[in-house]
């Protein structure tokens, strides 16, 4: 079974900078590099939100919040995907998981983020 795993995330004071990771376990190369996959973010008692997405061809998007500030990318040799943060808010604050953004796999454990003002 395909098992995300997230990790990177931490306690930072607004302005800081982190870069999040996310390795996707058991998904096969040929899955993994063309499929679009997703950063979200969750705060308790709201859904889940779409941060940012890379498609297989490296093609970014992302939430109008974090535009300028959060950078998604991919390394497809080492079935990964990466979101480097900066210029923290503390709107930013919540557990930060990633997916395929279409034909959603297991979700994993996430990985907290906390911005301090």
């Amino acid at each position: 079974q395909v098992h995300l795993v997230e990790s990177g995330g931490g306690l930072v004071q607004a302005g800081g900078s982190l870069r999040l990771s996310c390795r996707f376990q058991r998904l096969i190369t040929s899955t993994f590099n063309p499929a679009t996959m997703a950063w979200y973010r969750q705060v308790p008692g709201k859904q889940r939100e779409l941060v940012a997405t890379i498609t297989g061809d490296r093609v970014t998007n992302y939430a109008e919040s974090v535009k300028g500030r959060f950078t998604i990318s991919r390394d497809n040799a080492r079935k990964s995907v990466y979101l480097q943060m900066n210029n923290l808010k503390p709107e930013d604050t919540g557990v930060y998981y990633c997916n395929r953004q279409h034909q959603e796999l297991p979700w994993g454990q996430g990985t907290q983020v906390t911005v301090s003002s």
